[in-house]
C-alpha cells in the first residue's frame, strides 16, 4: 500500500515538470507565441483552478459513497487528465498568437481542474493512513521521493533521448523541434494514466479503515462557508498557507526559467542538462532520508527552518558567483560539475523542506478535529494549494517579464544571444527567487504545533471517542 500511495505522486511530478519547466519554453520559443501571452494564459488557468480547489476539498471531505470519500474522485480523473495532457503538447498549426493563447488557456485550465480531482483526494489520504508524528514524515518522504523521481526521469528521457533524436539539419537543437514535444506528450500522458490508476487501486483495499465523512445533513451555502471558515481559522495553518504561497512564487520563477538558465546562461547541451537532471535522483534520496531524521532529532518546525534557510541561501549561489566574476563564462567543464554538485545538495534540502511542511500540515488535522468535530483533510490540502496556485502563476508571469527585460526574444538561437542579455538574465533571476524564498522561511516561523501538542491532541480525541 505504501509503495502504491507513493507511486501515485509520479503523476504530480510529471505534470508539474511539464507545466513548470517546459510549457513556457515550448509555447514561446518553439511555437513562437509572445512570452507574455504564454505567462498570462498559465496564470489565468491557475486562478480558475485555485478557486475550484477548496470546492473539491470540501466535497471530498463530505462525500458519501460505497468507495469512501476519496476514491470516486480519483478514479474519475484518470482519463480526462491523460487525454487533455496529450492535447496540450499538440497545438494546431497555423493559428494566430491570440488563437493559440485561447487554446493554451482552455487546455491548461481543464487539465489543472481535472488533476485537482485526483491530487486533492489522494494527498488528503496521508493523514488518514497514519496519525503517528514520525510515521507521517516517513510516509510523505516516500510520496515526495516518487514525485521527484517521476519528474526527474521524464526530464532525463526528454533531454537525454527525445531531444537528441529530433535534432535535424533544419533544427540542430531538438529542444526547439515541436515534433519532440508530440512524442513527449504521448509518453507523459501514458505515465499519468498509469500512476493515477496505481495509486487509486493500490489504496482501494484501505477504504474500510479510512475515516468516515460527517453524517449527511442539510447544507446551505451559509453553513458551508461557516464550516470552511471555522476549519481554517488556525494560526499555524495560516503560517503554512503563507509559506506555501511564497515558496510557490519562488518555485514558479525558478522552474519557468530553469531551462533558460541551463541553455542560455550556462550554455549546457541537451546531454549535460539530462545528466544534471538525472543527478537530482540523488537529491530525492537525500531529501527522503533527511526529513524523517530531522523530524526525530529536531522536530518538524525547527528542522524545516534550518534546512529551508540552508536551501534558500544555496540555490542562487552558482549564478551569483558567475555574475561577480568568480566563475568563468562559457561552458567550462569544471564549472558544469560545480553547478551539478551544488544543485544536488540544494535540491535535496528543498525536498526535505517540502516533506516536513507537508507533514506539519497533516498534523493540523487532529487539532482541527478537536476544535470543530470534523475531519477536514481535503479542505486543508486544497486551501493550502489555493493561494499557492494563484501566486505560482504569478511566478510564471514574473519569469516571462524577466525574459522580456533581459532581451530574450521568442525563438532566440542560444549562439546569437548577446552576453549582456545573458548577464541580465542571471542578474534578474537571483533577487527574484531569493526574496520570495526568504519570505517563505519567515512565514514558517509562525507555525507553533509541536510533537507534544500533537500527542496531546491525539489523546484528547481518543478520550472524546470513549465518551461518545
Amino acid at each position: 500500500m505504501r509503495i502504491a500511495y507513493g507511486l501515485g505522486s509520479v503523476a504530480s511530478g510529471v505534470k508539474d515538470n511539464g507545466f513548470g519547466f517546459l510549457l513556457l519554453l515550448f509555447y514561446s520559443q518553439v511555437i513562437g507565441v509572445d512570452a507574455r501571452l504564454v505567462g498570462l494564459a498559465i496564470t489565468l488557468g491557475l486562478i480558475v483552478d485555485a478557486l475550484i480547489d477548496p470546492v473539491v476539498g470540501y466535497y471530498s471531505d463530505n462525500l458519501h459513497s460505497r468507495w469512501g470519500r476519496r476514491h470516486p474522485l480519483m478514479y474519475a480523473a484518470v482519463i480526462p487528465v491523460a487525454g487533455l495532457y496529450f492535447m496540450l503538447w499538440n497545438p494546431p498549426h497555423g493559428w494566430s498568437d491570440m488563437a493559440l493563447f485561447g487554446y493554451l488557456l482552455g487546455l491548461s485550465t481543464l487539465i489543472r481542474v481535472a488533476f485537482s480531482f485526483y491530487e486533492i483526494p489522494s494527498s488528503a489520504l496521508a493523514p488518514e493512513l497514519t496519525d503517528d508524528y514520525d510515521a507521517r514524515s516517513s510516509l510523505l518522504s516516500l510520496r515526495t521521493f516518487f514525485g521527484w523521481v517521476g519528474g526527474i526521469l521524464i526530464a532525463v528521457l526528454l533531454f537525454g533521448a527525445i531531444f537528441p533524436a529530433f535534432s535535424t539539419p533544419a533544427v540542430p537543437n531538438g529542444q526547439f523541434n515541436r515534433d519532440a514535444y508530440r512524442l513527449y506528450g504521448i509518453v507523459a500522458s501514458v505515465v499519468l494514466f498509469v500512476a493515477i490508476l496505481v495509486c487509486a487501486l493500490g489504496t482501494h483495499r484501505r477504504i474500510p479503515i479510512l475515516k468516515s465523512p460527517p453524517p449527511a445533513r442539510q447544507r446551505t451555502l451559509r453553513v458551508i462557508f461557516s464550516e470552511i471558515f471555522e476549519t481554517l481559522s488556525n494560526r499555524s495553518f495560516f503560517a503554512l498557507f503563507a509559506t506555501s504561497a511564497f515558496g510557490l512564487i519562488a518555485g514558479g520563477v525558478s522552474a519557468s526559467l530553469s531551462n533558460y538558465i541551463s541553455i542560455y546562461f550556462w550554455g549546457f547541451s541537451s546531454q549535460q542538462i539530462a545528466l544534471l537532471t538525472f543527478s537530482l535522483l540523488l537529491s530525492a534520496v537525500v531529501g527522503g532520508i533527511l526529513a524523517p531524521v530531522a523530524t526525530r532529532r529536531m522536530g518538524k518546525r525547527r528542522g524545516a527552518l534550518i534546512i529551508g534557510l540552508l536551501a534558500v541561501l544555496g540555490a542562487p549561489l552558482p549564478i551569483f558567483l558567475r555574475l561577480i566574476g568568480l566563475l568563468p563564462p562559457g561552458n567550462v567543464g569544471w564549472v558544469y560539475w560545480f553547478v551539478l554538485t551544488a544543485s544536488v545538495i540544494d535540491v535535496g534540502l528543498i525536498i526535505a523542506f517540502q516533506i516536513l511542511a507537508a507533514s506539519m500540515m497533516a498534523d493540523l488535522v487532529e487539532q482541527s478535529e478537536l476544535q470543530t468535530g470534523r475531519r477536514s483533510e481535503g479542505l486543508f490540502v486544497s486551501s493550502t494549494t489555493l493561494l499557492g496556485k494563484l501566486v505560482s502563476g504569478l511566478g510564471v508571469t514574473i519569469a516571462s517579464f524577466v525574459l522580456t527585460i533581459a532581451g530574450l526574444k521568442a525563438g532566440a538561437d542560444p549562439t546569437q544571444v548577446s552576453p549582456e542579455a545573458i548577464w541580465r538574465l542571471g542578474a534578474l533571476y537571483v533577487p527574484a527567487v531569493l526574496s520570495f524564498w526568504l519570505a517563505m522561511i519567515f512565514a514558517l516561523s509562525f507555525y507553533k504545533l509541536t510533537r507534544s501538542d500533537h500527542e496531546a491532541n491525539l489523546a484528547a480525541l481518543a478520550a472524546r471517542r470513549l465518551l461518545d
